[in-house]
């Protein structure tokens, strides 16, 4: 492009650094943005968990008020069925029909002290449940509220800041226009390799900043003198002088303070 090879050594630099505090800018705003739906889902996950708990532990409880019931049902037929062998007793022929008899009456009674038994276990149960099923109904509106709250708060970053955002990624394309492929290649190449997304640092006491590697003195006055391009060996990041660094973030905050 004409314009881009108009652009002396100084200006590419400017417009390169230029870009990366708004990348940098733009970088900030999704990480933000980025933790906040990450705790939403987490949240979210929570609470369908403990809905789905409380859930289970009702139809459990449904279903142990249905064994209770079913099991009253069946003392009333023990007790009916021990009415009925009692009665026969009084007509019985001889000893062992009677015994015969008793032994069923037995039984009977028998099942109902199990039926009985189990009646109070299973209703020991319920209350125990009963107990969850509160105890996940407070967690549950806490993490009800939780939510509720960040998603409010999401809600606000996202409506605060898509303008912004939207504005930054125009200007960073207008800047991108304005360097040279080459220069441009490097630049996304070291963005895309490094954590914090710096491709473009200033020198600061003596080093590229964020490294504790120490820059020669020659190297550091070639830099300040704004003649070429030049790169830290130890990490490839493109290096400015404190002074254009500073002029420059000065320039975009103002540009940021737009949105502020």
């Amino acid at each position: 492009m004409a314009t881009t090879k108009e652009l002396s050594v100084e200006d590419k630099l400017r417009a390169i650094y230029d870009l990366q505090l708004i990348d940098s800018r733009i970088d900030e705003i999704r990480n933000v943005r980025g933790e906040l739906p990450l705790e939403v889902e987490d949240l979210e996950d929570e609470v369908a968990g403990l809905k789905s708990r409380s859930e289970k532990l009702k139809s459990e409880l449904d279903v142990i008020e249905d064994q209770i019931k079913a099991k009253k049902n069946a003392i009333d037929e023990h007790k009916e069925a021990i009415k009925k062998y009692t009665k026969q007793q009084e007509s019985v022929r001889n000893n062992r029909e009677f015994n015969s008899l008793t032994k069923e009456v037995e039984f009977q009674e028998l099942e109902i002290q199990l039926a009985e038994k189990q009646i109070k276990e299973m209703k020991a149960s319920i209350e125990y449940k009963k107990q969850i099923v509160s105890q996940s109904a407070e967690k549950l509106e806490e993490k009800q509220t939780h939510l509720d709250h960040k998603k409010s708060e999401l809600d606000a970053i996202m409506a605060e800041t898509s303008k912004e955002e939207a504005y930054l990624s125009q200007k960073s394309a207008e800047y991108t226009a304005l360097i040279e492929e080459r220069l441009l290649t490097a630049y996304n190449r070291i963005r895309s390799s490094v954590r914090n997304g710096l491709a473009v640092v200033s020198i600061e006491r003596g080093a590229s900043a964020g490294s504790f590697f120490t820059i020669p003195p020659q190297t550091q006055v070639e830099i300040a003198s704004r003649k070429k391009i030049i790169t830290d060996e130890h990490s490839g990041r493109i290096l400015v002088d404190s002074a254009l660094a500073d002029e420059e973030k000065e320039k975009m905050e103002k540009l940021f303070a737009d949105f502020q």
